[in-house]
C-alpha cells in the first residue's frame, strides 16, 4: 500500500512537470543588460539600478523588460553597501503570439559586500529581500543570495585594459507560499549559474559576454548574457 501511493504521488508530480506551460529548453535565450552606479559627491551616498530587456529566443519575444533603480548608503569604515529601491517588470509568456504581458511592482532592499582570496578571487556577495506587487496576485516577497567571482586573467584587480574570468551563482527563495486565487507556489523559486569572460575598458566601464542557466521548478533554460557595467 505504501509503494502504491509513493508511486502515484510521483507519477502526479511528474504529470504536472509535463504539462505545466514553459518555454523552449532547447531554444537559447539572450539578456541585454545595463548596469550603473554613481556616488553624490564622494559622499556616502549614491544610486545604482540595471535596465535589463531579456528574449525567450534572442530577439522577437520578450520574456521582460526589467527597470530597477534604488539609492545606496556606504557606512564609514565599512565594508558594505547597502540599497533601497524600485524596480518595474513586464513578464511576456513564451511565444510571441502568446505574450499575454503581466506588470510587476517591486521594491527591494540589499547589502553587497566584497572580500578577496588567494589575491586574484575578487568575491562580491549580494543579500536581497525583495517586495512584490505582482498583477492579478496576492502580496509576495522574496529572498535572494548571490555570489560573484571575477578573476582577472593578469595582475590582481580589475584595473583598465584587463580581461578576466566571471562566474555567479544565484538562489531564490519565496517568502509566502500562497499567491491567490487558488494559486501557490514552492519554497524554492530559480537558481542562476553564469560564466563568462569580462574586459575593463576603463576606470569607468567594463563589458561581459557570458552563459546563464536559469533552473526553476518547472524548467531549465540557458540563456546568452551581453552586459555593460558602467560608474560614474
Amino acid at each position: 500500500m505504501k509503494n502504491t501511493i509513493l508511486l502515484f504521488v510521483f507519477c502526479f508530480g511528474i504529470s504536472n512537470i509535463i504539462t505545466a506551460q514553459g518555454p523552449d529548453e532547447d531554444q537559447l535565450g539572450a539578456w541585454y543588460m545595463y548596469f550603473f552606479n554613481a556616488d553624490f559627491n564622494e559622499s556616502q551616498w549614491g544610486i545604482q539600478g540595471d535596465y535589463q530587456y531579456r528574449d525567450w529566443r534572442g530577439l522577437g519575444d520578450r520574456e521582460q523588460l526589467l527597470l530597477r533603480t534604488g539609492l545606496t548608503y556606504r557606512p564609514k569604515e565599512a565594508n558594505v553597501k547597502f540599497t533601497l529601491g524600485y524596480a518595474n517588470i513586464t513578464t511576456g509568456r513564451f511565444g510571441e503570439e502568446l505574450d499575454a504581458p503581466v506588470s510587476e511592482n517591486r521594491i527591494y532592499q540589499e547589502a553587497l559586500f566584497g572580500q578577496t582570496l588567494w589575491k586574484k578571487l575578487l568575491l562580491t556577495h549580494r543579500i536581497r529581500y525583495e517586495q512584490r506587487f505582482v498583477e492579478n496576485q496576492d502580496f509576495r516577497t522574496r529572498y535572494r543570495y548571490n555570489l560573484f567571482v571575477n578573476i582577472p586573467l593578469k595582475g590582481t584587480s580589475l584595473s583598465p585594459k584587463t580581461t578576466y574570468f566571471a562566474f555567479y551563482n544565484e538562489i531564490f527563495i519565496n517568502g509566502e507560499r500562497q499567491i491567490g486565487d487558488n494559486q501557490n507556489v514552492q519554497f524554492f523559486d530559480r537558481n542562476r549559474t553564469y560564466l563568462g569572460l569580462g574586459y575593463v575598458l576603463n576606470e569607468n566601464i567594463r563589458f561581459q559576454i557570458g552563459w546563464m542557466e536559469q533552473t526553476t521548478v518547472n524548467w531549465q533554460k540557458g540563456q546568452l548574457q551581453f552586459s555593460m557595467h558602467h560608474n560614474f
